[in-house]
């Protein structure tokens, strides 16, 4: 057959590097590894794949049960299989693989549990493993019996290394082998027990297999299986060692796709492992290549490196506005069934289920995110959701915007405006935005951790809200258009009771303090009634004998807080002591 880069072939020279890239020859033994194309011949195809968009999900089949499982350092019991199987059937999987029934007796036992389990929904296609072994076989269809929906899934080696060493036999000998296994499978399907049996075969290691031997291979089982529309083949193509870029496996999955008898006869599917980090863009180009089945782990377990990621190629639909015909709203229950039944965490930053991953520490990531938000919540139906740096709205997972934003050194003004208004029902000026955002990245660097809203709340009081003033029997009224403000003020445990005029609130409280000898101008205020907890809040930027201060007073009436603010603005000018306040 043409191929690009047959086997055999030299990788070429290294070019020269470019002025700007001083890096020099590492002391690691590179030359010991072949490229793809040395390794296997790579079939020239009239690609097309890349001209392809996503327009809907494909099947999902999660193997957490059986490849999951056997990737784990402790196994699950059959408590916690039964658990997982139930999660797998709540988030809407209509094929599930459970295991591997002539591996071990918990497997065995496992699917006799399910065989008879009413719980299992008729429309659940429940799925097992096994090798291409006449006594494997049959423990497998022993198993079996009584499932109403099954699927026994064939595998066979038929990569060169794996037929020389593992074998020791021919491409016809491996042929002849998985052929009668194939025999056995379609007899044994012919018991009265064994009703409404379908069949999947896979070729170990696909991806390492000669183009030409794995299509003759494949044919051949679709025929004796005898594949129809009503009972069609499943070809699982694994890349069960990642040994290329995903598009080499693109190529490979479409040469299958476009040379593949009796196409209609059968479900290609792709079964891709994360050796070199990139199961999902594997298992996405494969889909624009013509596969129509994917077979994963949830987040990822699996031997080595992992398998492909389910969660994530299904959300990453999602976020381009396709139905991923999974359940994934509560993404927390998910993550943390799973993180009980495996004995594995989820990391904190995985794409869409870790702790971590909707929250962002960057003060220009948490401006961004918070001008976002913003904006989303002044439309009156947003049809579209557009926050940067958010590619999906935490709600739609589950989550919560408690925990978008949060503040360490590394942060600036829009995530401390954020937490304090998302908390507390406030909103800085800018400029005092600019300026407590020193503050807190000063504290922050001080402790050396992450400043929670609470922490934030209070550095922020104890900055702003400053100066000692009691305020009662407050009346406000208005007069031919002036603003009148009559109190009893006590400062410093001196009563007395003051009145104030001008044209809005904060000229009329300004003068009211000038009767008690406070003299500062209000060059700013930003009343803010109603937070938090029901109390005003004001800000006034204040100038006491030159010197210019921000303060900070809440109060239960309006008129209270803006008194408060500019005690609180003459405090931080240090010059209140000077007037025993």
């Amino acid at each position: 057959m043409d191929c690009h880069g047959p086997a055999g072939s030299h990788s070429p020279a290294p070019a020269a590097q470019p002025w700007w890239n001083p890096q020099q020859p590492s002391p690691m033994p590179h030359h010991r590894y072949r490229a793809a194309r040395e390794r296997v011949c790579l079939p020239r195809i009239d690609r097309s794949w890349p001209d392809r968009e996503f327009t809907a999900a494909p099947l999902w089949v999660p193997v957490d049960l059986r490849d999951g499982n056997q990737a784990l350092a402790e196994p699950m019991d059959p408590a916690r299989k039964y658990d997982l199987f139930s999660l797998l059937i709540k988030v809407g999987f209509k094929e599930i693989e459970i295991g591997y029934p002539s591996a071990s007796q918990a497997d065995f036992d496992f699917t006799r549990r399910l065989a008879g389990d009413p719980a299992v929904p008729d429309d659940v296609t429940i799925s097992v493993f096994t090798p291409a072994r006449p006594e494997l076989i049959d423990r497998t269809f022993e198993a079996m019996a009584g499932v109403r929906k099954g699927i026994i899934h064939l595998c066979a080696p038929t990569a060169p290394g794996w037929r020389s060493v593992v074998l020791g036999a021919s491409r016809a000998e491996v042929l002849d082998m998985i052929l009668r296994a194939a025999d056995r499978v379609l007899s044994r399907a012919e018991a009265p027990h064994q009703h409404n049996r379908r069949f999947e075969f896979s070729p170990e290691v696909f991806n390492l297999t000669e183009p030409d031997y794995v299509l003759d291979v494949c044919n051949a089982v679709t025929e004796r299986w005898n594949a129809s529309s009503e009972r069609p083949v499943v070809h699982n193509l694994p890349a069960t060692v990642e040994i290329a870029t995903p598009n080499i496996y693109a190529d490979q999955i479409e040469y299958m796709h476009q040379n593949l008898a009796r196409r209609g006869d059968v479900i290609l599917s792709v079964h891709p492992h994360n050796d070199r980090g990139t199961a999902v863009a594997a298992a996405e180009l494969a889909v624009l290549a013509g596969a129509q089945r994917v077979e994963g782990c949830l987040f990822g377990n699996g031997e080595r490196t992992g398998n492909v990621d389910l969660v994530t190629l299904a959300l990453n639909l999602f976020s381009q506005g396709i139905d991923p015909m999974l359940d994934l709203s509560l993404i927390d229950e998910v993550r943390d069934t799973i993180a009980h039944c495996t004995r594995l965490p989820v990391h904190p930053r995985h794409p869409y289920a870790g702790e971590l991953v909707y929250t962002a520490f960057s003060g220009t990531h948490q401006d961004a995110i918070r001008k976002g938000l913003i904006r989303m919540e002044s439309e009156p139906v947003p049809e579209q959701w557009e926050v940067p740096y958010l590619p999906i709205d935490p709600s739609d997972v589950g989550r919560t915007y408690a925990a978008v934003i949060r503040v360490n050194s590394q942060s600036g003004k829009g995530g401390v405006t954020y937490l304090l208004e998302s908390q507390y029902g406030i909103s800085l000026p800018r400029e005092v935005q600019i300026e407590f955002s020193a503050v807190v990245q000063a504290a922050s660097e001080d402790r050396g951790a992450e400043l929670s809203a609470d922490e934030l709340w209070l550095l922020f009081t104890g900055e702003y809200v400053r100066g000692s003033i009691s305020v009662s029997d407050l009346d406000e009224q208005q007069r031919d258009g002036e603003h009148v403000l009559a109190a009893g003020i006590c400062l410093d445990g001196h009563r007395t009771r003051a009145r104030g005029r001008g044209p809005d609130p904060a000229a009329a409280a300004a003068d009211l303090l000038r009767q008690c000898g406070i003299t500062t101008q209000v060059l700013s205020c930003d009343l803010q009634p109603g937070a938090p907890a029901g109390r005003s809040v004001c800000f006034v930027k204040g100038n006491t004998a030159g010197l210019i201060q921000w303060g900070v007073g809440t109060g239960g009436s309006p008129a209270e807080a803006v008194l408060r603010a500019i005690v609180s603005s003459r405090a931080r000018c240090g010059l209140l002591a000077a007037h025993n306040i």
